[in-house]
């Protein structure tokens, strides 16, 4: 049974298009997806799409990304249609465990960092300008190096590339890798996706600030070094260091806290300090552990305290549903071919402007959107929602509906 190939056929008589040559079906795909992609989880929030999502941590690694769908395309030449990278998941729901244990969720920055704060280091001279443009830098109180292969002893924050700048990158890779050598990510990454934690500051020969940055990308072959950045206004002002990323220069070590750097101006240029001018390093540093909270902001999950090893973290959430851009793929849920058609049909009738057809057809696709939530609702209410004076599930356990420890 070929749902897809059903509710195109649904479309058509809907529309009065029985052929593909007014209307191809790669088009009619095209408005099913975006009724389904665009429209379902903003009209309905779906028991079936209910879902858990799950991911272990990286050691050292505090932000991570919604993630996304990859590119998905339909048909070849003029007749080919695409989708681009979306969220695979609609949301996060409150409930959330790490480590199979409960943990605080947030959603607002205010209540989580008063919590669980970002504590910036006092700024550390670390280096002393010389007339030249490079300099091997190091962190003081960094570690020397870790000691041991999958836990970090104590570290320093990584920077970050939100999923808006994932996306820019056009490849679904979380964070954005770069080999050695000139970066062109900078050009295509929007300054306000890149969000960095460590900062070297001095000031130039006309007394203007000079200021590298970690970008939250990394180096192809070892994550742990950070690609470095002159930081510039928006849309896409940040600049690549000159000469390049190699493990030996213009890459910030985020185990041992060293980087050889290279000055530049807002072009790009080398950038000589001036003698005896002091250059300065700024970063949040942290003793990692056991994360016992989330905050989701921006389409990232941000953990705390930084994950000293590997931990699954699960959350519930609503899927959001793949795209049906192959006409031999079955669609998931066989009752909603008909509202989904609907959808559709009802999509192509406002953009041709046929307000008679559209408005004959607005009951049915009500009847039929009230249908699919019943489905929901039915489960939805199974379970009774809970109040003072009704009994969960922990009858007889400490926090229990009628007292602590009683029977």
């Amino acid at each position: 049974m070929n749902l897809l190939s059903d509710i195109l056929t649904y479309i058509r008589r809907i529309i009065k298009s029985p052929s593909d040559a007014t209307i191809t079906d790669n088009l009619l795909i095209d408005y099913v997806n975006r009724f389904w992609l665009a429209d379902v989880d903003a009209r309905l929030q779906l028991f079936d799409l209910k879902t858990t999502y799950q991911f272990q941590t990286s050691p050292g690694v505090d932000q991570y990304n919604m993630p996304l769908y990859s590119l998905q395309t339909e048909g070849t030449g003029t007749g080919s249609s695409s989708i681009s990278f979306y969220p695979v998941y609609q949301g996060f729901m409150p409930y959330c465990r790490i480590g199979g244990v409960s943990v605080g969720f947030y959603t607002q920055r205010s209540q989580f960092f008063q919590y669980w704060d970002n504590y910036i280091q006092p700024y550390e001279t670390v280096g002393i300008g010389n007339g030249g443009a490079t300099y091997t830098l190091q962190i003081p109180f960094a570690p020397a190096s870790q000691t041991a292969v999958n836990q970090i002893p104590s570290g320093i924050l990584r920077g970050h590339v939100d999923i808006t700048g994932i996306v820019a990158t056009n490849q679904n890779v979380d964070p954005p890798i770069t080999a050695a050598g000139p970066s062109s990510n900078f050009q295509q990454i929007p300054v306000t996706s890149a969000i960095p934690a460590v900062y070297f500051t001095t000031t130039d020969a006309t007394g203007a600030n000079v200021i590298v940055a970690d970008s939250g990308q990394f180096l192809e072959g070892n994550v742990n070094y950070g690609l470095m950045m002159r930081p510039g206004p928006a849309p896409f002002g940040n600049v690549a260091l000159n000469g390049g990323y190699s493990t030996t220069s213009n890459t910030f070590n985020y185990n041992t806290g060293t980087a050889t750097i290279t000055f530049t101006d807002a072009s790009g240029a080398a950038l000589n300090i001036p003698q005896g001018q002091q250059i300065n390093a700024q970063c949040y540093y942290f003793n990692p552990g056991i994360p016992r909270a989330i905050l989701f902001y921006n389409n990232v999950l941000t953990l705390r305290t930084v994950p000293d090893t590997q931990y699954l973290v699960e959350l519930e959430g609503y899927l959001s549903p793949a795209a049906f851009l192959t006409s031999g793929q079955a669609i998931q849920f066989a009752y909603m071919c008909e509202y989904i058609a609907r959808g559709a049909a009802r999509k192509i009738l406002s953009d041709t402007g046929d307000t008679e057809q559209f408005n004959f057809y607005e009951p049915l696709f009500r009847e039929q959107e009230m249908l699919v939530w019943k489905r929901s609702q039915r489960q939805f209410t199974s379970t009774r929602t809970q109040t003072l004076y009704s009994q969960g599930n922990d009858r007889g356990t400490m926090g229990n509906n009628y007292g602590v420890g009683t029977p």
